[in-house]
């Protein structure tokens, strides 16, 4: 359940926490992904030993495009705001897709499905715009681009983000918008659910409208299960925004109350989080069998996108 992340060749540490089943997958950061060619390399390695285990690792990355690709010689290329029409979003994600699969990469965390509804958005040109109807439009548009050539795709980051002003990695946020303001945002969420969207990542943002307990949407059953699984219909996997993110680091428990909202994947872009995560969960379900039945919900939604990435030509253990 836990996504540690990956900056370079892996480590020893790294591989020895694959190797005992303390990690699912892995989240490529910082500057080292210089070509598909090293990318692979890297995830190779990882995948032998994790397939000593009999299932391979997820690996994921966020290529939106624009300012935040992390492999620099993939699409896509242009910004989602310069994206402009479906047919555009489509070629860029489609453009991806191969590149991706080239570097041994299964998951694209992207699209951003966020309208932005302020103009002091933090989000800047990473949302396709303004309009709720463009950006369902073209965010469904990317997603069936990407998964067309077999990577999966994740909106993100629901229920949205467009109205903050500030970033969830650096302090708590309060989407202070009516209920009706929110709801009418959702279109691109649902138009990506529509298209068959592998994953939705939720928010680390908290919004009194939707859950007047004040949690934040990750931690949220009301959002999390009553909105997007009961409401909205999803059938994918949840994954979190980074649980060590300003927003939510202090949260005890964050993976088990992760959990409990229903999401079935815990992602770290810190090692020394994922560690302190992985020990986290592991503590909680040895308590109480609400985690262990609700891991094993999880599991199987993971198990699922497995299959799917084998069966479009991504990781196997054969």
């Amino acid at each position: 359940m836990i996504i540690a992340p990956l900056r370079g060749q892996p480590t020893p540490s790294l591989l020895a926490r694959v190797a005992a089943g303390q990690i699912g997958g892995v989240l490529l950061l910082g500057n080292e992904w210089t070509s598909a060619q090293t990318t692979a390399a890297a995830v190779a390695r990882l995948q032998a030993v994790a397939c000593r285990r009999g299932s391979p690792l997820l690996v994921g990355v966020d290529q939106e495009g624009g300012s935040v690709r992390r492999l620099p010689w993939a699409a896509p290329t242009l910004a989602a705001a310069s994206m402009g029409t479906a047919t555009e979003a489509h070629a860029q994600a489609a453009a991806a897709a191969p590149a991706l699969r080239q570097a041994r990469v299964g998951i694209d965390f992207a699209p951003v499905a966020d309208t932005i509804s302020t103009p002091r958005s933090f989000l800047g040109t990473r949302s396709f715009g303004s309009d709720p109807s463009l950006v369902a439009d073209l965010a469904s548009a990317f997603v069936t681009g990407l998964q067309s050539g077999g990577v999966a795709a994740t909106a993100k980051h629901f229920p949205g983000l467009g109205s903050a002003v500030a970033s969830t990695d650096d302090r708590a946020v309060t989407i202070s918008r009516s209920a009706a303001f929110l709801t009418a945002r959702l279109a691109p969420f649902k138009a990506a659910i529509a298209a068959g969207v592998k994953l939705v990542m939720v928010s680390n943002a908290s919004y009194p409208a939707l859950d007047p307990s004040g949690a934040q949407a990750v931690f949220s059953h009301a959002i999390v299960t009553g909105l997007l699984r009961d409401t909205l219909g999803f059938k994918g996997v949840v994954v979190t925004d980074a649980l060590d993110a300003g927003a939510v680091a202090h949260v005890p428990d964050a993976p088990a109350r992760a959990l409990a909202a229903g999401v079935d994947l815990m992602l770290y872009s810190e090692t020394a989080a994922s560690e302190t995560g992985y020990a986290s969960l592991v503590h909680d379900a040895a308590v109480s069998a609400t985690v262990r039945a609700e891991l094993a919900a999880a599991v199987q939604q993971v198990n699922a996108l497995k299959a799917w990435l084998a069966a479009h030509g991504g990781a196997t253990c054969s």
